[in-house]
């Protein structure tokens, strides 16, 4: 069953999952057989929040694949205050044939999608990142194998990100820890419903306190922002709750030698990560960047059904 919108990786099968990860590795590897793929195509990027990959993956990823682009900034639409959510959405389903929504409520991303005549991704909400989780998901099957085979080590932030780690390995399979300060732990409901999709796929979902315990004996170590967007007045109180939650040189001895080290930018450096970590040779952040812009391909040429 082909997915309509990608909205969350709560919606998304594994084997919906892993056909993604199956095209984006195609795409990677012969991009020159796609450059028409999505020919007479457009992709609208309606972004409320500021970004660089995000825009750049599916800006890029669209003209790679032949189809036009166009961005639309913060002030230019105004959700919901300068025209209706519904409005919107049904005037563009007349011009773009996919729509790329970053906003700060995934509720905005919901009503949008019930209005909207074609696909609807998610580029960034409050509540997931399922485009960034994406590309992880890649990063992590390109230079380490099966997923569901490894321990991921989640540090930092019950956030987007740890929602959307949350959904793709309850339903991969796999172990993933995820070590948060007890006053920022992942939604609970969040947690509720990867906790089910984990009795069916067999995965292995531990909430711990401490990075050492998480990182011990880990294959990839993740982490992102301690503040993320929306939450800059929390920043000093943040960073006082999160100094043990750091990625540092004392931490990555606790994984294994072969480890992995992921961050899906923008780094504060010296805060979650340092940068002996972040430009090591563990590092696969930039390499994880890039990766954003072969899944977006990937997840384009899926939605609008291209051969």
């Amino acid at each position: 069953m082909m997915l309509r919108h990608f909205i969350s990786l709560k919606y998304v099968s594994a084997e919906q999952i892993n056909h993604l990860i199956k095209l984006t590795t195609a795409i990677k590897r012969k991009s020159s057989t796609y450059r028409k793929a999505l020919s007479g195509k457009s992709i609208g990027l309606l972004f409320e929040k500021p970004s660089l990959r995000t825009k750049a993956a599916f800006y890029v990823g669209a003209l790679g694949l032949g189809a036009g682009a166009v961005y639309f900034s913060p002030n230019e639409v105004q959700l919901g205050k300068r025209e209706a959510i519904g409005d919107v959405s049904h005037a563009l389903s007349r011009f773009i044939d996919v729509v790329v929504l970053r906003t700060f409520s995934h509720r905005n991303i919901l009503d949008f999608a019930k209005f909207s005549g074609v696909p609807v991704v998610n580029g960034l909400s409050e509540l997931c990142h399922p485009t960034q989780v994406l590309a992880d998901i890649f990063t992590m099957h390109e230079l380490k194998g099966k997923v569901n085979k490894l321990k991921v080590a989640y540090i930092g932030d019950g956030n987007n990100v740890c929602h959307s780690l949350l959904y793709a390995f309850s339903i991969l399979g796999g172990k993933l820890y995820v070590a948060t300060p007890k006053k920022y732990q992942p939604n609970l409901s969040v947690v509720k419903e990867a906790k089910q999709f984990a009795r069916v796929s067999g995965a292995k979902i531990n909430f711990v306190d401490s990075a050492k315990k998480a990182a011990t004996q880990a294959d990839v170590l993740y982490t992102d922002v301690w503040t993320s967007m929306g939450r800059e007045k929390e920043k000093v109180l943040r960073k006082k709750a999160f100094k043990n939650f750091q990625i540092n040189d004392t931490i990555l001895k606790k994984a294994k030698a072969n480890c992995i080290v992921m961050h899906c930018l923008p780094a504060h450096r010296g805060e979650e990560i340092t940068d002996s970590v972040i430009d090591g040779k563990h590092s696969a952040v930039f390499l994880q960047a890039e990766n954003r812009l072969h899944t977006a391909k990937a997840l384009l040429v899926y939605l609008l059904g291209a051969k």
